[in-house]
């Protein structure tokens, strides 16, 4: 290998190195340059950019369990193989696998996709995303893990996770009263019964749905949802959209996926715009049709008091830290933003209707 670098700010630990070195060697590839491009340091994990006699190839150390990781790779690989999706390739070691283990994680080399540049931070750029999302989705259906896999499914998991975010409103409320002369304690206290009433209201909502018919549909038939997509997991390729990071994809109702970047597109705009709600559900709608029943579940899940709870949960931690003056002009922030939000919600929920009937 003529050249080996790494960024000062992605530290990567000798021994990890040195065994990806080995790794490599499993791989029929003259590897010329190893870079680090990013780190996970809390977690273990790390990518590198190879330049090979082959092209560039992603090579990524993979954070979580052995079998968790199977699932993931055994998605990409039904993705690429099965529906031609525009997802990177996996690279077979010499022997013909798609992994090597080693330090009780799994290692494996990808197709470096270039060029590949992200969509405009517009609405046209955010409907580019919805699609590829929708498309992502419809072609995640079938997947079966390979043996050994676990199985990573959130699909029944939404009751559990509802009252996760309404619990947690309570210690959000214990822990200000705690460190009641801090900055941001009071801020908190004042609106913690809002977004508390805001999470009963979801949790209601949703044992009304037809969420416990759609589950009984089961994981196959659902899909996978990315579970970290955006701007940057999602871009623009020579030949249509390209969706990378799939490490952590698991089966869930798709529309997970559609909320998270709603919510996170509306508090970039620090106002819930109804235009940008309905263009980017339409332009999802159109790769991934949207049943009246699934539509329903989206409008209780952005109900949910997400970006609060989001943001806030750190307090946990290192709260004589976290409840400071930057954290009480956020939550002030929230508050606006989110007063914005019921009167949007409504107007796309009898959108829909008017649409579907």
């Amino acid at each position: 290998m003529d050249e080996l670098s790494t960024h000062d700010e992605f530290y990567v630990p000798d021994y990890i190195h040195d065994m990806g070195l080995e790794v490599l060697k499993q791989y029929d590839l003259k590897v010329n340059s190893m870079q680090v491009v990013t780190t996970k340091p809390d977690k273990g994990g790390a990518i590198w950019k190879l330049e090979t006699d082959d092209g560039p190839k992603s090579f990524k150390l993979l954070h979580r369990r052995p079998t968790r990781s199977m699932f993931s790779l055994g998605a990409q690989r039904y993705l690429v193989d099965i529906k031609n999706a525009r997802v990177p390739g996996i690279i077979t070691t010499k022997s013909g696998e798609d992994y090597v283990q080693a330090g009780d994680k799994l290692w494996f080399v990808a197709e470096w996709i270039e060029p590949l540049m992200p969509v405009t931070k517009d609405l046209e750029g955010a409907k580019q995303l919805c699609y590829a999302l929708g498309e992502f989705h419809r072609l995640s259906q079938g997947y079966v893990p390979p043996a050994g896999a676990e199985i990573a499914s959130r699909l029944y998991k939404w009751p559990k996770s509802y009252q996760k975010i309404l619990r947690k409103m309570d210690w959000f409320r214990n822990v200000a009263i705690a460190y009641s002369s801090m900055p941001a304690s009071q801020e908190l206290l004042n609106v913690i019964d809002l977004f508390e009433e805001q999470a009963k209201n979801s949790i209601e909502a949703l044992n009304q749905s037809k969420y416990l018919e759609l589950v009984k549909l089961g994981n196959t038939n659902w899909g996978l949802v990315h579970q970290d997509y955006g701007w940057s997991n999602g871009q623009m390729g020579q030949n249509g959209m390209w969706i990378i990071d799939l490490d952590g994809v698991a089966y869930d109702l798709p529309i997970r996926d559609l909320r998270k970047l709603i919510t996170g597109t509306m508090a970039d705009l620090f106002r819930w715009d109804v235009t940008w709600m309905r263009e980017m559900i339409q332009a999802y709608h159109e790769a991934n049709p949207i049943s009246t029943e699934l539509y329903d579940i989206l409008l209780i899940d952005l109900s949910l008091p997400s970006e609060f709870y989001k943001n806030v949960k750190e307090l946990l931690y290192e709260p004589e830290i976290f409840l400071d003056e930057t954290t009480s002009q956020l939550i002030r922030t929230i508050v606006d933003t989110d007063q914005s939000k019921w009167p949007a919600l409504e107007e796309i929920k009898a959108d829909w209707r008017n649409q579907s009937s």
